[in-house]
């Protein structure tokens, strides 16, 4: 199983008057979880577009909130690759509480290849994720 894990303060910026972080700002945690997996793992969003010239959009996000990140805390974001046959990229997602060590909330998001010019999407894996899949004992 491939995963990776990063942690991430929680900024003023993203809580509300109550001290407790927005619900829309768990999707960018989402996010830093996929970057930080894609340094880690290569598979970055640039590493698909320099070698297919390929953008990956999200198309599905998922959470389910268990209990609220405060201000003053960090979130610890654990990222596991679920590996398909069909051409998308899926990942899992536990975002815990680092001060209290807690599950704050859990998702999903699914990536699918486009041709950003075109828009058209691939329905097989392209090259690049394939030889990846193989680097990775995926395949």
């Amino acid at each position: 199983m491939l995963t990776n894990k990063t942690e991430v303060p929680i900024r003023f910026s993203e809580v509300d008057s109550l001290r407790v972080v927005w619900h829309g700002h768990y999707v960018k945690f989402f996010e830093d979880g996929r970057e930080a997996f894609g340094r880690e793992h290569g598979l970055t969003y640039l590493d698909v577009y320099d070698a297919d010239g390929l953008a990956v959009p999200i198309v599905d996000v998922q959470a389910q909130y268990k209990r609220p990140l405060e201000y003053s805390d960090s979130a610890i974001i654990e990222t596991v690759f679920v590996n398909s046959a069909a051409a998308k990229i899926i990942f899992n997602f536990k975002i815990y509480s680092a001060k209290h060590g807690y599950l704050a909330c859990e998702g999903q998001t699914t990536q699918v290849f486009m041709n950003p010019v075109t828009k058209e999407l691939y329905i097989t894996n392209p090259p690049y994720f394939e030889a990846w899949k193989k680097r990775m004992g995926l395949l």
